[in-house]
Parts: structure tokens; C-alpha cells; sequence
């Protein structure tokens, strides 16, 4: 896993979203939050559309997406 401080806005609890990935603790999933982007809404839409939100948790969101999905190559 990524250093605390790396992502830092996303956290990990057990009784909040059965410990998926949320922003700071909200009820709100990264999951949710990539899944908006991919399907088009831009970041002001998910700020109206989540007012608990700021710009840096949907970056980070982002960014934490990205980090997961990273390829390893395998020597094989």
C-alpha cells in the first residue's frame, strides 16, 4: 500500500462502506467518484452533485485510481 501520506484523503474503515476505499472518511467511494469521470461529469459537476467534496479529495481520488491500475510486468 502507498505511504500514509501519499493519499492522504483516502481512508479505510470497516464500518463505513464496509472499508472501501472513501474520501476522509465520508460516505463516498472513490469508486464513485472515478466512475462520475469516466462517464463524462466534469469537477464542478461533482462538487454541486457532493458538497462534502473538495477539489483536492477528486484529485486524489484520481490519483489513487491511477496508482492502483499500474501495470506489472512480469519476466516469464
Amino acid at each position: 500500500m502507498a505511504g500514509d501520506t501519499m493519499f492522504d484523503r483516502i481512508t479505510f474503515h470497516p464500518r463505513v462502506m464496509g472499508g472501501r476505499a472513501c474520501i476522509r472518511g465520508l460516505r463516498i467511494t472513490v469508486s464513485v467518484i472515478v466512475s462520475q469521470v469516466a462517464h463524462g461529469a466534469d469537477f464542478d459537476e461533482i462538487l454541486a452533485d457532493y458538497p462534502d467534496l473538495q477539489l483536492e479529495d477528486i484529485q486524489q481520488a484520481l490519483q489513487y485510481a491511477a496508482w492502483l491500475t499500474q501495470e506489472q510486468v512480469h519476466a516469464g
